[in-house]
């Protein structure tokens, strides 16, 4: 919003009213946001004056892999770790056996069977927002991916594999059944490079304007990330941090698969697994944000 009062001042053009339409799952209760709204109105009156331009926040409900918006109505787009998520799990996942992501142990089909399920997905997405966006319509995607062609590097796998692994832990307690790990498997896919470039061009809708890779350590607070001992004190915080951030995302999905008694002993068990983890191989999240633009 600034850029754009800005290039108008520049220009001697009137400043644009401003249309904010968020968009998240049907399930997801909007109205904390909602209620941040009037503080929001209230810090832009004051900051831009009363001559700044309304700017109207709404939500949209609904999946991004449907159509949520009327044709040709959206001037920019941004997606912020969203598009890693897959509308469902692939299908034939039965040889994955007590893995819950692909793993160095997955059979090759498995592997396949992901890489096919993104492809799909994400030609979709781009299909989909190609008929919501206006012509020269940009749009900005940030998402987690992988750096290499091997999809069981462990920038892509080790996480969930240690996830498995308290799941495991949990089945030698009779906490949780084997059955259960069998039947889970986490709709979510890293691609590499290749794989997006290939899917832009052979979709055809968007020209990829710029693609800029990032690193985020697995604990962002760990900034210098040096090899430490599993039993120091800042391990241990780093161990509690991950483990933390990926109970933010994944709670939802393994309460709705498992008891959600579970749930507290689980990532304790995930805690200590990702601090041994960390004091021997500091594995990052890698990222990619790309700009497109709709030709």
């Amino acid at each position: 919003m600034d850029i754009v009062i800005e290039v108008c001042k520049e220009n001697r053009y009137k400043p644009p009213q401003f249309e904010v339409c968020l968009n998240d799952l049907f399930g997801n209760d909007s109205n904390t946001l909602f209620k941040l709204l009037p503080d929001f109105y209230a810090k832009l009156k004051k900051d831009k004056g009363k001559q700044f331009s309304p700017c109207f926040v709404s939500a949209v409900p609904g999946s991004f892999y449907c159509r949520l918006f009327p044709d040709q109505s959206l001037h920019p787009v941004h997606s912020s770790y969203s598009v890693h998520w897959l509308s469902q799990v692939p299908d034939d996942l039965e040889s994955n056996a007590l893995n819950i992501y692909m793993a160095k142990t997955s059979p090759p089909n498995v592997f396949e069977a992901y890489g096919e399920q993104f492809k799909t997905d994400f030609t979709k997405f781009l299909q989909i927002r190609s008929e919501e966006i206006v012509c020269g319509g940009r749009m900005v995607l940030t998402f987690v991916v992988r750096s290499v062609v091997d999809p069981s590097s462990d920038e892509s796998c080790r996480l969930w594999e240690l996830l498995a692994q308290s799941l495991l832990d949990m089945v030698k307690e009779g906490l949780v059944r084997e059955l259960d790990i069998k039947s889970l498997n986490v709709p979510i896919y890293y691609p590499c490079e290749d794989e997006v470039r290939n899917v832009i061009q052979n979709e055809g809708s968007f020209s990829l304007e710029r693609l800029t890779t990032f690193h985020v350590n697995w604990d962002p607070q760990d900034m210098d990330y040096k090899y430490l001992n599993d039993f120091d004190g800042p391990s241990q915080i780093h161990g509690e941090t991950t483990a933390k951030a990926v109970r933010a995302f994944t709670e939802p999905l393994l309460t709705s698969h498992f008891d959600k008694s579970i749930i507290d002993e689980l990532f304790k068990k995930y805690k200590k697994h990702v601090t041994k983890h960390l004091c021997n191989t500091k594995t990052r999240f890698f990222n990619f944000v790309i700009s497109l633009a709709k030709k």
